[in-house]
């Protein structure tokens, strides 16, 4: 019975289980280990939720094909296993779901859950090592015409040689001009007269 739940619960990330509540498939995505150059396999864990336990009708549908009945059937089963499930919990204080976890009940009669374990051999990390090509050509799409990365880098090239600076003179005549404005308006306000001279 728990292998085709389990597989319910692998493909659509949640299974309702009536009285009890929900179990959620959650995952964290791949992570690159850049000091060890390994790639960590996403992981994932179970979570429990007590306080939504109503399973839909999709849920039923598949459950009835895996069985070969009918979708009432199936309701009518998964209601009588949801309440043998119940009673274990109530009576042996600890049910193993293989694969997910084990319920348990705890001194309040709260029904508790721990998440199994990934399996090892399942996700393990890979080797990752950049590689970085120089020299490799692709295909670009500029504008309407596709263009090589080769010949962009050319032309990339190209535009900044022509976009030259302008040479050192050109900036020593544009202060060599300022200079003289200033001169000259500090003369025409102040005279010509220079030093400690009167003015006329």
């Amino acid at each position: 019975m728990f292998a085709v739940l389990n597989a319910y619960l692998f493909q659509h990330r949640s299974i309702s289980i009536p009285g009890l509540g929900t179990i959620y498939l959650e995952t964290s995505a791949a992570e690159v280990d850049v000091a060890e150059r390994t790639m960590l396999p996403p992981t994932y864990r179970f979570r429990f939720d007590k306080y939504f336990d109503a399973p839909d009708k999709e849920f039923f549908s598949y459950l009835a094909s895996q069985k070969n009945i009918l979708d009432y059937e199936a309701i009518k089963w998964y209601s009588e296993f949801a309440f043998e499930l119940r009673n274990r919990i109530k009576n042996e204080d600890l049910v193993s779901w293989d694969g997910v976890g084990v319920l348990r009940k705890d001194s309040s009669g709260n029904v508790l859950f721990e998440s199994a374990k990934a399996p090892a051999f399942f996700l393990q990390p890979t080797p990752a090592m950049r590689v970085n090509r120089q020299d490799a050509q692709h295909t670009l799409l500029v504008g309407d015409r596709e263009r090589t990365s080769g010949e962009m880098n050319e032309w990339l090239l190209e535009e900044n040689a022509n976009r030259r600076r302008a040479p050192w003179w050109v900036w020593a005549l544009v202060i060599a001009v300022v200079a003289l404005a200033v001169l000259g308006w500090h003369f025409y306000t102040h005279g010509w007269s220079i030093g400690n001279q009167l003015k006329f």
